[in-house]
């Protein structure tokens, strides 16, 4: 009986010693695991800060987009009851046409003129859209040969939604240089921002010419991400300068920027110079109540040729 109860002892002795050398073994390789997941899912978050920036950007996009399809559909609609307003107008001239022996004359398929009209009349509507609004020789263009000298324009502003992101941690601005205000692209988000209500920029024009007009363009509110223009400039006025984009500046003229009005804004200098001018400087007054930053998209200059170009 003692050799039974021994045998029995040492037998539950060795069962149990595995149990307990097992259970630290279970215990480090869980919590490897736990630590495993724990780092995946902090990169998993770090991943998604970027795309989440970019996500909003795009909702922006697409709200834009958005808006200008809603502009195309009203347009298709105008032009479909027009193209029925013109088909009644040929089938009834149609009918009451006769030759000279009563039959009826020979006259091309009404559908078919009126297609070609409506082909002509949707040609010269697109002709006139793509063609530029304001008909004049823009001088502050950059394709042109126009360039802003950075050491007389204000700083750019900014934002640290404006960066690239790698794990969590920002390393590149990707904010619109001040040259976004010399290049024809005005969707919205391509202006150049500078911080506050008040800044400036100089701008080296393509040739020298007698200046004559300026030109303001900004997004309208419809196609605003945020469904104003605050940022828009309000005031602002216009120097020429002689030399070398340096030296005295030459007042030509202060104009208010209407953010009710038209997005293209022309405005005829107040003051003429009898010389050719090379550089332009613009000065930002004042804003339509943004208090962080004030957006330019495109300012141009117009003007007649000096005798030296």
């Amino acid at each position: 009986m003692v050799f039974i109860l021994t045998f029995l002892l040492i037998g539950f002795r060795n069962h149990m010693w595995p149990k307990e050398t097992e259970f630290p073994q279970k215990s480090r390789h869980l919590y490897a695991v736990i630590a495993e997941y724990g780092s995946r899912l902090y990169n998993y978050q770090a991943r998604l800060r970027m795309p989440k920036e970019q996500l909003e950007l795009l909702k922006k996009e697409s709200q834009a987009l958005e808006n200008n399809f809603r502009e195309i559909l009203v347009l298709i609609e105008q032009i479909n009851v027009l193209k029925a307003l013109l088909r009644d107008t040929q089938e009834g001239l149609h009918s009451h046409s006769r030759d000279a022996d009563g039959g009826p004359a020979q006259a091309p398929d009404p559908t078919e003129v009126v297609d070609e009209e409506m082909s002509n009349l949707v040609n010269d509507i697109l002709k006139k859209l793509r063609e530029d609004q304001v008909q004049m020789a823009d001088y502050a263009l950059k394709s042109a040969g126009a360039s802003i000298i950075e050491a007389g324009t204000s700083e750019s502003y900014k934002n640290d939604k404006a960066k690239l992101h790698w794990h969590g941690i920002g390393f590149l601005n990707y904010e619109m240089p001040p040259d976004a205000i010399l290049q024809p692209d005005v969707h919205p988000g391509k202006c150049w921002a500078f911080p506050g209500s008040q800044g400036h920029a100089l701008i080296k024009l393509a040739r020298k010419i007698i200046p004559t007009a300026v030109t303001m363009e900004h997004i309208s509110e419809k196609v605003s991400p945020s469904g104003n223009i605050s940022s828009a400039p309000k005031e602002f006025s216009v120097y020429g300068i002689w030399k070398q984009c340096e030296g005295e500046e030459i007042f030509l003229g202060q104009f208010l920027y209407n953010n009710t009005g038209t997005a293209v804004q022309t405005f005829e200098l107040q003051h003429e110079v009898s010389e050719s001018l090379l550089c332009v400087k613009l000065k930002i007054l004042s804003n339509w109540g943004h208090p962080k930053y004030t957006c330019l998209y495109r300012f141009r200059v117009h003007g007649a040729l000096g005798d030296h170009t």
